[in-house]
């Protein structure tokens, strides 16, 4: 999704919206990092928190294709693509983020297999 929003976003009349352009792009990015940074958290409940955060982003990007749209910095073939992924991820999102709340327990982490620590016979 990210390299798709720049690469239209490079288009001569898009590009010169600085503020649309550099907004688009900050948010597309957040959803990326947000999905990362939450990955990394120590629990799963802060990885929730995060993909939400991830989703609100992903959304705002939906939004600024409509104002790409809108100005025809973007034709209708591009826009129904890009929203079309936007949509699909925002509802991966939101079954992973119902899947994470369903499960037991705060750590995200399998605890490590007990193996046999005792020196082997010969």
């Amino acid at each position: 999704m990210v390299g798709a929003i720049y690469t239209v976003s490079r288009q001569p009349s898009f590009n010169q919206d600085f503020g649309l352009r550099d907004q688009i792009r900050r948010a597309a990015v957040s959803t990326m990092s947000h999905i990362a940074e939450g990955f990394e958290r120590g629990t799963r409940k802060e990885f929730v928190q995060f993909l939400n955060i991830a989703k609100g982003s992903n959304g705002e990007v939906r939004s600024q294709l409509y104002v790409a749209l809108e100005q025809k910095y973007i034709s209708e073939k591009e826009f129904a693509a890009l929203s079309e992924a936007a949509v699909l991820l925002s509802r991966k999102l939101s079954a992973f983020i119902y899947y994470l709340e369903g499960c037991a327990g705060d750590s995200r982490a399998r605890k490590p297999a007990t193996r046999n620590l005792q020196p082997a016979t010969r």
